[in-house]
């Protein structure tokens, strides 16, 4: 096994820290093993034995997310490393190795997917719903779209330079670029096919449609995908072909015109919802626009900041969304339909007081409230945008503000007001009374619950 190191040679510590790295992504694959067997061994266990069991997984994570920042710690004040590890296909001149780059934005991606992962492991509830797998085939056809381009584009640039790494693919293609030798008009095409892939993982128009289905799974999972991994795949993906995609022409503007549209229209869409996660779902598509608006015009600190504080702010409202909608189950029953929806809610503050806190928190990060975390990120990136196009800057601006009216609405019909529970309520005894109650109620008693209505803006009819 050997390394490559830019820059000066590292001290031994420093290079044992790096040769350890395999252990971030190979430790966590016992954790789902685990799990499986604890469930097909014990599937009658006591609480006290699941707990045990699922202490040794929580163990796992947490090793792994110590083994990340210390990682990331070592390699602020360091150059990038490639480890390579084995070969995996070899023939003739070709070759494909395995290994792993060691450089800030993975450093980054580390942390942020361990520390995430590991909130998730400790919280969470498991269900199954026959819509969950319709709701996964629907994922999965609409990624292999983008699979399928990102593949093409692969062998495209493959073809190109002859190299599946970065490093000599960034340098190759310059070189070609310098001289004029190579078809713009085929380069592109590759570029809108690598960006496709990206447009799939992070949910960007128009292959959005899968990340609204996605929230029929377990909450703590909605918010690991949300935060964390699958749609951060896409950002990670065009940051990391940032040396590539800024010297094809036209391409750039392409993805900041993908990211712009998708903003304003996750933004709207956000604002119709009865269904708490599918708002939060809406949210994220919304605020991976931003990213990707900002990637678009170069702006690569902006969009990676916005990543990490979108992560931790949208993990807060999800796992918090979880805490909500398990508690309305004790009121409307184990249904979806209503313990997400948003109209029966409200009131909420004096049943789930800490989960009221945490949720306004993260709402006023996502408005872009000071001196919250969102606020940083976000004002970099509506900047940047006023020096790019003046269009994209207003669009960007008055999608800021539908960010904070709809999150505000999410809010307000969760904790405010008095619960709406019992509106939905499905028993034929309580149909039947409140029929006979509507009979007798006078015109003056009807005439002020429709102004009531009226004067409630915020919550759907």
């Amino acid at each position: 096994m050997s390394s490559k190191v830019d820059g000066e040679n590292k001290t031994p510590h420093h290079h044992n820290t790096y040769q350890y790295a395999w252990i971030i992504p190979f430790l966590p694959l016992p954790v789902p093993m685990l799990i499986g067997l604890g469930l097909l061994l014990f599937p009658t266990a006591t609480k006290s034995l699941r707990r045990m069991w699922a202490f040794q997984s929580v163990l796992l994570l947490s090793i792994v997310m110590i083994f990340s920042m210390n990682l990331s710690i070592h390699q602020i004040n360091s150059s990038s490393v490639y480890q390579y590890v084995w070969s995996w296909i070899i023939n003739n001149d070709f070759s494909l190795e395995f290994g792993y780059l060691i450089d800030p934005l993975t450093s980054i991606m580390s942390i942020l997917i361990t520390t995430v992962g590991i909130l998730v492991l400790i919280y969470r509830f498991w269900f199954t719903r026959p819509v969950a797998a319709k709701a996964c085939q629907k994922a999965f056809v609409t990624n292999r779209v983008g699979d399928f381009g990102l593949l093409l584009g692969i062998l495209g640039f493959y073809w190109i330079t002859g190299s599946f790494e970065f490093r000599d693919l960034f340098q190759i293609f310059n070189n070609l670029i310098s001289n004029n030798e190579v078809n713009f008009l085929f380069v592109t095409l590759c570029a809108v096919l690598l960006f496709a892939g990206a447009i799939a993982k992070s949910a960007q128009f128009p292959l959005h449609v899968w990340l609204p289905d996605a929230m029929e799974g377990p909450t703590p999972i909605s918010a690991l995908i949300h935060a964390a991994t699958m749609v951060a795949a896409g950002i990670f993906l065009v940051a990391r072909l940032m040396p590539l995609f800024i010297v094809i022409p036209h391409i750039m503007n392409f993805i900041s015109l993908i990211g712009i549209i998708t903003v304003f229209l996750g933004a709207t869409l956000a604002l119709a919802q009865k269904d708490i996660k599918r708002g939060l779902a809406y949210s994220t598509m919304s605020q991976l626009g931003y990213m990707m608006l900002a990637l678009g015009m170069g702006s690569y600190r902006s969009a990676l900041f916005h990543l990490i504080t979108h992560a931790y702010s949208k993990a807060l409202l999800f796992l918090g969304s979880g805490s909500v909608i398990h508690s309305m189950e004790t009121l409307v029953g184990y249904c979806p339909k209503k313990s997400q929806n948003m109209v029966l809610m409200g009131g909420l503050t004096k049943h789930v007081p800490i989960t009221k806190i945490s949720f306004l928190l993260g709402t006023l990060s996502l408005c872009g409230i000071p001196p919250l975390a969102c606020f940083w990120s976000k004002d970099e990136i509506l900047n940047d945008s006023w020096l790019y196009s003046p269009i994209f800057a207003i669009i960007a601006w008055s999608t800021a503000g539908l960010t904070a009216f709809y999150m505000c609405r999410i809010y307000l019909l969760t904790f405010e007001g008095h619960l709406n529970a019992w509106k939905g309520a499905t028993t034929k005894k309580f149909r039947e009374l409140r029929r006979k109650l509507r009979a007798h109620i006078g015109h003056g008693l009807r005439t002020g619950m429709e102004l009531y209505e009226i004067e409630s803006p915020v919550v759907p009819q």
